[in-house]
């Protein structure tokens, strides 16, 4: 079977998909995006990623047998279960309970956790009322997350899905959200079954050895600067 291309960054958005591909088994390796040193806006990846985030991927071998490329993770999750068969139900029903929490977590998840990272830790001023608005975000967050496993044993139903794996990872970080994660107790039990699974330890180390603190002023202006907001 022929090698998959990973494009990423030792982020929630790339342990997503490197998760994923460790649940699968399917063949592929992990070129690094230093996404603190501008790699993410070389012509080369914005060809495969023209939003310029990771990750992206390239597939050699895509549903028709010719090569694909996919970026948004969402939408990756969403062909390599397809390409697999596997984290995705098939019947109607099943499935697009499924893809909702998906869309949850890719429209709500992901971008308020990330503002509350951003406010929280990055910003160059500690701007309070953002800082309280994406922590109270987060916090309802992970109450929507946990009345829903009180009443599910995983997000997208009776299966672990690619809803399961694509909201893991941006949890990890809850302190950094501001987040006493004891005080969503079904949230935890959920939380710490998806940590011991094999697959999701190994894939939440790809890369991370190269992963760096922003300390330097370069990387911040590079990740949160002008340069961010360039028409390419």
């Amino acid at each position: 079977m022929s090698m998959i291309d990973v494009y990423s960054w030792p982020t929630p958005n790339g342990h997503k998909v490197h998760i994923m591909l460790e649940e699968c088994g399917l063949p592929w390796r992990a070129i690094p995006v230093n996404i603190g040193a501008g790699e993410q806006f070389r012509p080369e990846f914005l060809e495969i990623s023209p939003n310029n985030k990771i990750p992206a991927m390239v597939d050699p071998q895509g549903p028709d047998g010719r090569p694909i490329s996919l970026f948004e993770s969402g939408a990756i999750l969403v062909y390599l279960a397809s390409k697999t068969g596997r984290f995705l139900p098939r019947g109607d029903r099943e499935k697009f309970e499924v893809l909702q929490w998906l869309m949850f977590q890719m429209g709500g998840v992901g971008p308020m956790l990330g503002q509350a990272h951003h406010f929280r830790i990055y910003a160059p001023e500690k701007l309070q009322y953002a800082i309280d608005r994406y922590t109270n975000e987060a916090r309802r967050l992970y109450g929507v997350i946990d009345k829903r496993l009180a009443q599910s044993e995983w997000l997208g139903g009776a299966e672990y899905s690619i809803a399961d794996i694509a909201t893991f990872p941006w949890l990890r970080s809850w302190q950094n959200q501001g987040v006493v994660i004891e005080e969503y107790p079904h949230l935890k039990r959920w939380f710490d079954t998806i940590a011991d699974r094999p697959a999701v330890q190994r894939g939440v180390k790809v890369l991370a050895e190269l992963r760096k603190p922003i300390q330097d002023d370069k990387a911040r202006e590079i990740l949160f600067g002008a340069t961010q907001y360039q028409r390419r």
